[in-house]
């Protein structure tokens, strides 16, 4: 039977006594928990004490505080935003995730920690020496450089602070790699970045640490700045060829030291957890799904799998390309919007499901359990029935299961 998860947020469950119950009546077996996360407004529509939460980039669970000694990046811990006067928001600050994963796995489900790694507004405003500049100089608050040695420990310290919980039983990493400009931010009046520009051009980060690796690798990352500039104001599409190979090669092997830094933290504390990451197979990406080369991604020191973002049917293309190249090992998760509300089709999701597992995935993420509404609890439902019958494998999906 292929396995499926949904997506959760702490406060979907911590203090519903109906919400595990509801969440294993999907069908799942896995429920991906958040653990560190960034700033967000969310719904909870079945909660029986709020309908809207906002929460600050924080981690949501009890940090070890002595494995964070000493270190210049502290996680910043959750609180309530808004002034609420309800005693039990006031807790939430209080260890959310365990008391979450405690109330799923009563209920039957396996827990595994989602974190966000490189995307902390928190972070990044209480250290903008730590976070991604542009070549016009502009700080990133939301995105830590994670060409930093200091960003590079307070990842690899998260991920094991992470791993070290009992709740979880595997750590699932998002934006673990280049974070950039194409950030959804408060209020935002950018209207997605300069017309005609590439808009890699613009996650390309010129801190300090970038310009050292640029110089290391012989790059003179002064010429490099004006060159993006101009590409950036003229509406270019890009680099000349030789300057984007050899700009993208220092940036790719900043990456993937930065990943088997924070995997091998985790393995360090937990070696039989399971490490998968979120990522796209083109290395110019950066944000929550950074790109990475798959044999990188899914090689020596790398992840047990990965987790692709598929929006719509035509995401099977992108499964067929990394499953084409993964380790027969691998698990390739694909992450389907199941929330109406947030663009998702929960009506076409059974025949989504079947065109990625058709391409080579070998489990389903549904976003996100916690944001949806009972249309679309019942869509994810109806796609964890048909998932369970046996004619809901690769090569055999039938009419009747993509119905």
């Amino acid at each position: 039977m292929t396995t499926s998860a949904v997506y959760l947020y702490p406060w979907d469950v911590d203090g519903d006594p109906d919400g595990p119950n509801r969440i294993a009546g999907l069908g799942v077996k896995d429920v991906v928990l958040a653990a560190a996360y960034h700033s967000v407004r969310a719904v909870t529509p079945f909660h029986p004490r709020h309908r809207i939460v906002t929460r600050d980039a924080a981690v949501h669970y009890r940090p070890d505080h002595e494995r964070w000694r000493g270190l210049p990046l502290q996680p910043a811990e959750a609180s309530v935003l808004g002034g609420s006067a309800d005693p039990a928001d006031s807790a939430e600050s209080a260890g959310s995730f365990e008391r979450a994963a405690e109330a799923l796995r009563a209920a039957g489900l396996r827990v595994t920690a989602w974190v966000v790694v490189a995307h902390s507004e928190a972070v990044g405003a209480a250290h903008p020496e730590f976070v991604v500049r542009n070549a016009f100089g502009d700080p990133y608050p939301w995105a830590l450089c994670i060409s930093s040695p200091d960003v590079r420990d307070y990842a690899a310290t998260l991920a094991a602070d992470v791993a070290a919980l009992d709740w979880a039983e595997g750590i699932e990493l998002e934006a673990c790699g280049w974070y950039g400009f194409g950030h959804l931010s408060a209020h935002d009046k950018t209207g997605g970045g300069p017309a005609g520009a590439a808009g890699w051009l613009l996650d390309l980060c010129f801190c300090p640490s970038c310009e050292g690796a640029c110089r290391a690798a012989g790059l003179n990352p002064g010429r490099l700045r004006e060159r993006v500039r101009a590409a950036v104001d003229g509406g270019l599409d890009g680099l000349p060829a030789d300057m984007e190979r050899a700009i993208q090669e220092v940036r790719a092997e900043l990456a993937a030291d930065f990943l088997r830094d924070v995997i091998g933290s985790a393995r360090a504390v937990a070696p039989r957890k399971p490490v998968l990451v979120h990522s796209h197979p083109d290395p110019r990406e950066s944000g929550s799904n950074p790109g990475f080369d798959p044999l990188v991604l899914l090689g020596d020191g790398g992840a047990d799998g990965v987790v692709l973002a598929c929006p719509d049917r035509s995401s099977a293309e992108l499964v067929s390309q990394v499953a084409t190249g993964a380790p027969a090992t691998a698990r390739i998760a694909a992450n389907l919007p199941a929330v109406a509300a947030l663009g998702g089709r929960p009506a076409e999701l059974r025949a989504q499901a079947a065109a990625m597992l058709e391409a080579g995935a070998t489990e389903l993420r549904f976003y996100h359990a916690g944001l949806a509404s009972a249309g679309d609890l019942a869509a994810i439902r109806d796609c964890c029935a048909a998932l369970a019958s046996p004619s809901a494998v690769p090569g055999q999906a039938g009419d009747a299961w993509m119905s």
